[in-house]
């Protein structure tokens, strides 16, 4: 019952592949992190590649949800990953042939935030193609099992690699995970997709943010997802600067925090595919008021052990409460707005970040990490309390 979305074909065509996707992925974020800190041992310049990296979520997730609305979600889906794919080629081949420099990273991980962007909310709403919609919850339960056993593996994998090769292998990993996406892609039946028809009129951003108007709770949903994510999901800058500058470790350990992190959240998603019936409004900011407490408790862990054994606490209650916040706005919103209204929350749901990220490295920076990382684990806490009183 906890994996019936794997019943369908076309589902469990794209989940293998999806794995081997999100396991490229996370190995390219701990070599990018590393890569920028080998280049500038800068903090701020950590948060500046982060910031540019979201930073399209805002003019782009929304463009994404149009298309979806209106175009046939699996081309889309190819054209993006093959565009990701080439990105992560050329900066491997840049880092191996010893010409990388700090602008390339910038100006490449502007380019993978543009086709992340666009790509996000037509693979959300892809979900409710490849399954009937009774399945839709328990598909995204199973999709954020399939992100964090990436994120699980990613980690731990790049920082062996880092340490024994540099940062190049794991760009390159990268790049033939989403060749693997691609063919799997490729591999889907047609006539067994769950396609609603597409509007034969333009489709309009406006008659999405009309629909939110009527809508108080998906508004507060978003609220609290933005204020999480912007403030809260920051573990990429949190591991990196406490493993180097506060515990004085090397990447092998690095990429082991990001392993733990992904441990609790593994736990999460498969606990979550059991618990479909707690994704509510009043659960959701339950969950992100528990996930601010335990980011409070992580700034002051005393040494490399405490924090890695608390942050998969973290990583548990953030990501049942992101599966339950995605699956109430995907299972209540009409399917003829449902690409746009996913759009728009993942634009906030990412689009925080480019602001979040160099204000926390510059907190860091003049204040130390520890304190950015109270803070934003308290500014969390405090406006979920607030929705969840309301």
């Amino acid at each position: 019952e906890s994996i019936r979305a794997l019943r369908h074909r076309n589902f469990r065509i794209l989940y293998p592949a999806s794995v081997l996707s999100h396991t490229g992925t996370w190995a390219q974020r701990i070599a990018q992190d590393w890569l920028v800190l080998e280049l500038t041992q800068s903090p701020l310049a950590l948060g500046i590649v982060t910031a540019l990296q979201f930073a399209p979520t805002l003019f782009f997730s929304t463009v994404g949800g149009v298309l979806a609305d209106r175009f046939d979600k699996r081309k889309l889906l190819f054209i993006s990953n093959a565009a990701s794919g080439m990105i992560a080629l050329l900066l491997g081949i840049l880092v191996l042939s010893g010409s990388v420099e700090i602008w390339h990273v910038y100006a490449l991980a502007f380019g993978l935030g543009i086709f992340s962007a666009l790509d996000a909310p037509i693979r959300q709403t892809f979900t409710s193609e490849l399954v009937p919609v009774d399945d839709v919850p328990n598909a995204i339960s199973l999709n954020s099992i399939n992100f964090n056993i990436g994120r699980l593996i990613g980690p731990g994998v790049s920082g062996i690699l880092i340490a024994a090769f540099g940062t190049g292998p794991s760009f390159l990993i990268n790049a033939f995970s989403y060749l693997t996406m691609l063919f799997a892609l490729g591999s889907i039946r047609s006539k067994d997709l769950n396609i609603e028809p597409k509007p034969k009129d333009k489709v309009k951003l406006k008659a999405s943010i009309e629909y939110l108007g009527t809508r108080q709770d998906l508004q507060l949903i978003i609220l609290l997802v933005f204020m999480a994510a912007t403030f809260g999901m920051n573990y990429q800058i949190f591991n990196a600067l406490m493993a180097t500058d506060v515990f004085k470790m090397g990447p092998t350990e690095f990429g082991g925090l990001g392993t733990f992190l992904a441990l609790g959240s593994l736990t999460g998603a498969m606990l979550s595919s059991r618990l479909e019936r707690f994704r509510t409004p009043k659960y959701i900011a339950a969950g992100m008021t528990l996930f601010g407490l335990s980011l409070a408790a992580l700034s002051i862990s005393p040494n490399y052990g405490i924090y890695s054994l608390l942050l998969p606490i973290g990583g548990l209650m953030a990501i049942m409460s992101f599966i339950a916040a995605n699956t109430y706005v995907q299972t209540t919103t009409e399917p003829a707005v449902r690409g746009r209204v996913i759009g728009i929350y993942m634009m906030v749901m990412m689009g925080g970040t480019p602001i979040g990220s160099p204000l926390i490295g510059w907190v860091s920076e003049v204040f130390g990490i520890r304190l950015a990382i109270l803070g934003c684990g308290l500014i969390t806490a405090l406006v979920s309390v607030s929705v969840l009183l309301f």
